[in-house]
């Protein structure tokens, strides 16, 4: 068995409160267990969104109730609660932004919205930026102007990843990361051939099937040559995320789509298929899934927690194995190297042999240690 760090997945959403149809966090929890994840940063965009302090209070009852692993919940960007997320940031995985398309309480119209946010929120956190392109391009702006630091989420273009390589070469305070469908999948063909080949693993294609539905998800999947320059550049990205993103096979099959894939299941597998095709090593997925999140978001270290793992199984993912609620996964069929045996947490046996071992409950808020 291969013993490694308990995973932290600085990206997921955990749909709780307002849509736990699709996950909530003790199936959501359970998924990242059987992941190998043990510690996963909850995010905002919830109904009602996170943004104050009786939202984020709301979040954490139901995190505490329920949560099977550790956990930390993100505090969403408003037009005008600078000054309130500013004052719960000690409370909070850190500040997320919304920079493009979003709604409600969180939606930022112009760019002067930005400037209270980069000047208030406390600099021993990031701010996380859902941006692309240009968009992202003025969120690196703002980290220069204010001299703080800014995390860019779900990078997936070229033009991002060697942008981000320019702004890390000037000083500028930026750490970016990565999603396990950016790197393993490509953007579909048009109809009536839908199907998402991999650059990586060209005998795993068409693991979507279904739908042009469930090729939905922000940002898009990218051109095989965006998709070659993030393997390229990988010593540029810091983290690797899911963003998990659940919903129902319903819901992606419908007229009006959902953008979101679920990853908490499949990201480690993958990574570790990579390993093996000699894309990556195990260092670099500790690197990018336990030591730099950890630093970014100033994270305390979970002791006496670690996972395990057979190297050397080979099987196929399959949705209707796994725990998330959603009953589906981009990657069905994909034969897939490295299986997550045992966990771990806090000393006690969380996961074994495809069982979740521990009670909702169970996961700690590691902001309030």
């Amino acid at each position: 068995m291969l013993k490694l760090p308990g995973l932290i997945d600085p990206h997921v959403h955990l749909r709780e409160p307002g849509a736990t149809h699709k996950e909530d966090f003790d199936s959501g929890t359970s998924a990242a267990l059987a992941g190998g994840f043990t510690l996963v940063l909850a995010m905002p965009n919830t109904k009602p969104p996170i943004f104050d302090a009786s939202t984020l209070d709301l979040a954490l009852a139901a995190a505490k109730e329920k949560a099977r692993c550790d956990y930390a919940q993100f505090v969403g960007a408003g037009p005008d609660n600078a000054d309130q997320v500013a004052a719960l940031a000690d409370k909070a995985a850190a500040l997320k932004m919304y920079l493009d398309k979003t709604f409600g309480e969180l939606r930022l119209d112009d760019m002067t919205l930005w400037q209270l946010h980069f000047q208030k929120y406390p600099k021993q956190y990031p701010i996380v930026a859902h941006s692309e392109s240009r968009s992202m391009a003025a969120a690196i702006l703002f980290a220069a102007m204010y001299d703080r630091p800014v995390h860019i989420a779900h990078i997936s273009l070229r033009e991002e990843v060697l942008l981000i390589k320019a702004a890390k070469e000037r000083g500028i305070k930026v750490t970016c990361e990565v999603c396990p469908h950016h790197l393993f999948l490509t953007a579909p063909l048009p109809p009536p051939v839908l199907r998402t080949p991999s650059p990586i693993f060209p005998e795993n294609g068409g693991g979507l099937g279904g739908g042009r539905g469930r090729f939905e998800v922000r940002p898009r999947l990218a051109a095989q040559k965006d998709v070659d320059a993030l393997w390229a550049n990988l010593d540029v990205i810091d983290c690797f995320a899911t963003d998990h993103a659940p919903h129902t096979l319903e819901e992606k099959d419908s007229e009006k789509p959902p953008p979101g894939f679920p990853g908490l299941e499949t990201a480690l597998p993958l990574l570790l298929t990579a390993v093996d095709d000699g894309r990556l090593t195990i260092d670099d997925i500790v690197l990018r899934s336990v030591t730099n999140p950890r630093r970014i978001f100033n994270l305390p270290e979970q002791p006496e927690t670690w996972i395990e793992v057979d190297e050397k199984a080979e099987y196929e993912i399959k949705a209707a194995d796994q725990f998330t609620r959603c009953g589906w996964t981009p990657f069905e069929g994909w034969k897939v190297k490295g299986q997550v045996i045992r966990v771990v947490l806090r000393a006690c046996e969380a996961f074994k042999d495809g069982k979740v071992l521990v009670p909702p409950g169970y996961g700690q808020n590691v902001r309030a240690w």
